[in-house]
């Protein structure tokens, strides 16, 4: 290790590897600290059950958000497959079971099956007109992501193209999700599944004044201009491993195990001070890139972190290892079909509207909204063979309506408590308990591991759980001061955010890693605006 580079990385997690990478292949010297003993942050794979040869992902599952532009500059082997079954959402109806299925491979199933549930084909048409809103706004900005920010107004002007484009803005940039929602679709069910995605992992509801929810709805719709989340081959570890080999091969050095005690931001060389195997060292660098939160960050320059109430996160994750998929009520679909795709579990329009103010009084929903996938059934290799042989199988689920205050005062009962609704909300859709799948330790526990938003903030520094670390932000400049910056700056000269605490940060994106690297790029070269094009770093 030397004593000077040219940058320094807190954090290797996957955007700070993308930032490594960039800024390595420009030729500069980066070095990256890491407080754990791997790499890859949140989006690592781990041996969660010690008993299984299983490799699971522990914290984030799947990829939308990571642009092409990035995988194709850095020249990543990544394979991503898409999953056959979009989601699927039980329900009963005139007392019988049944089960909304929509398909990624075929639009008729799901035709047919929007008829089953509405007995009209019209919910399915509305449906697509809806989801084109979405298609629409990200034709428009997913480009904009990888580029400095753009004024609110001169943004708002590229969608004034024809009526559709212009109702694209006003349904998902101006009003409240909920208003287009009720505007398109009539069923419940139908206005239920469309909303999950303004909710998972913030705690918002249809009529949020702040929008909190349609900046959430478009981060999962955007994505490469489809919005698809697909299943990387080999779980989230083996996005963090191509990274880590990248960022290894551009020349960047990296420590795990640091333990950070000072950071020096108002020196002309910007330091870190750190212990590493029972040693105090300390690094110069003319930039800092800061891979984790403005929580965090505040700690070591004494400042105060100004929190909004929109950046609670409310998300509580269950992994799982099955023995065997359990059976649905519903007999007419098979398992396998069900469970690839997203499957939801009382996440009814109106029922998350109760589960939301239950949540906002201070208890645990009733009802607790979730939904789950089973990762195994897009790619098994996750999975050692003799696993595979017996019909294992992994299971992820994600909570919602679980605001951290809910966990802060008792977070070991309410976390039992919230699992325990969560198996049964699942459950009730089942022949049998979810619990008689579940693979069994050789202590005889069930390889079950649930996360709070207090175990995500204690494990991941996520600022009260937000798996997005702070509230998502719309992809342009809302303030006059923004515009023309890349999102990733603060109050400190040459210390630039790299994580998903920058503007346009959130999810497995790179796009922060990428735009920090950018304005690196951009200050050595004069700082006369975007001076290194991603696509002509080498």
């Amino acid at each position: 290790m030397k004593s000077k580079y040219d940058v320094i990385i807190l954090g290797a997690g996957h955007n700070g590897l993308v930032s490594a990478t960039y800024l390595a292949r420009a030729g500069l010297s980066v070095l990256l600290l890491e407080k754990n003993d791997y790499i890859g942050g949140a989006t690592t794979s781990q041996k969660v059950f010690p008993d299984y040869d299983a490799v699971l992902s522990r914290y984030s599952y799947l990829v939308s958000l990571f642009p092409e532009q990035i995988i194709r500059d850095l020249g990543l082997k990544l394979e991503l497959r898409r999953r056959a079954t979009g989601s699927f959402t039980p329900y009963v109806k005139n007392g019988g079971d049944g089960g909304l299925l929509l398909s990624n491979v075929s639009e008729e199933q799901s035709r047919q099956s929007m008829f089953e549930l509405t007995g009209n084909y019209t919910e399915h048409e509305q449906m697509k007109k809806f989801y084109h809103l979405s298609r629409v706004f990200a034709d428009n900005v997913w480009d904009t992501m990888l580029e400095p920010l753009v004024a609110k107004e001169d943004f708002r002007r590229r969608f004034d193209a024809n009526d559709a484009s212009r109702e694209a803005w006003r349904s998902l940039a101006e009003e409240p999700l909920g208003r287009v929602i009720e505007r398109y679709l009539q069923n419940d069910l139908v206005r239920g599944l469309v909303f999950t995605d303004a909710k998972v992992g913030v705690f918002t509801h249809p009529d949020d004044p702040t929008l909190l929810q349609n900046r959430c709805f478009l981060y999962h719709r955007i994505g490469n201009k489809t919005g698809e989340w697909k299943v990387p081959v080999g779980g989230m570890g083996a996005v963090a491993r191509e990274l880590e080999q990248a960022a290894r091969k551009a020349g960047a050095e990296m420590l795990t195990k640091v333990k950070i005690s000072a950071l020096d931001l108002t020196q002309e060389k910007r330091g870190a001070e750190f212990e590493l195997d029972g040693k105090r060292q300390t690094v110069e660098a003319r930039f800092l890139l800061v891979n984790f939160g403005r929580n965090v960050l505040a700690k070591f320059t004494q400042g105060a972190f100004k929190a909004d109430p929109t950046d609670e996160g409310s998300v509580f994750k269950i992994n799982m290892l099955l023995h065997r998929l359990p059976k649905l009520r519903a007999t007419r679909y098979p398992s396998a079909e069900a469970f690839c795709g997203t499957f939801h579990s009382d996440e009814g329009y109106e029922q998350m509207s109760a589960s939301y103010e239950q949540a906002s009084s201070g208890r645990l929903p009733d009802k607790t909204p979730c939904e789950v996938y089973c990762h195994t059934l897009t790619d098994d290799s996750i999975l050692a063979p003799e696993l595979r042989a017996k019909g294992f199988h992994t299971m992820t689920l994600f909570g919602l309506d679980t605001p951290w205050s809910l966990f802060a005062r008792d977070n070991v009962t309410m976390r039992r408590e919230a699992e325990k609704k969560f198996l049964a909300s699942m459950s009730q859709w089942l022949e049998e308990p979810l619990e008689d799948c579940l693979a069994v330790a050789r202590d005889g526990s069930l390889c079950i591991e649930s996360k709070s938003p207090v175990d995500i903030e204690d494990a991941l520094g996520l600022y009260h759980g937000n798996i997005f670390q702070d509230a998502l932000t719309f992809p342009f400049a809302e303030r006059e001061e923004q515009v023309g910056t890349w999102g990733v700056e603060t109050e400190y000269e040459n210390v630039f955010l790299c994580g998903s605490s920058a503007l346009r940060g959130g999810a497995v994106s790179g796009i922060p890693g990428h735009n920090a690297a950018m304005k690196v790029l951009e200050v050595i070269n004069g700082g006369g605006g975007s001076a290194a094009p991603s696509g002509d770093v080498q």
